[in-house]
């Protein structure tokens, strides 16, 4: 049996406008792999250490495997374009329990 796996993002928005329109692109794509959102955006405090998000976006997929199908996908691929130059992402996948 697969584990779910998550996509643990950090953004730094430069360009509000461009990021709408891939936070759009981006939510298609993420639902035609099954992925749902955990956290998007919201107050985030840092307790340890020196990391200072502006914004992060966790997604849950069912696996590892889908995440990167997800990754990679001609969907996702036109959501990446639609940001350039939006700000800066930080993105990591993980697998969990």
């Amino acid at each position: 049996m697969s584990k779910p796996a998550y996509l643990v993002v950090d953004i730094k928005v430069d360009d509000l406008e461009r990021m709408t329109r891939y936070r759009t692109i981006a939510q298609e794509a993420i639902a035609k792999f099954g992925g749902h959102y955990l956290v998007r955006g919201g107050t985030s405090e840092t307790l340890e250490g020196q990391w200072d998000p502006e914004r992060i976006v966790i997604v849950r997929f069912d696996s590892a495997e889908i995440a990167r199908q997800f990754y990679d996908s001609p969907e996702y691929r036109e959501a990446k374009e639609a940001r350039e130059g939006a700000g800066d992402f930080q993105m990591l996948l993980v697998e969990g329990l």
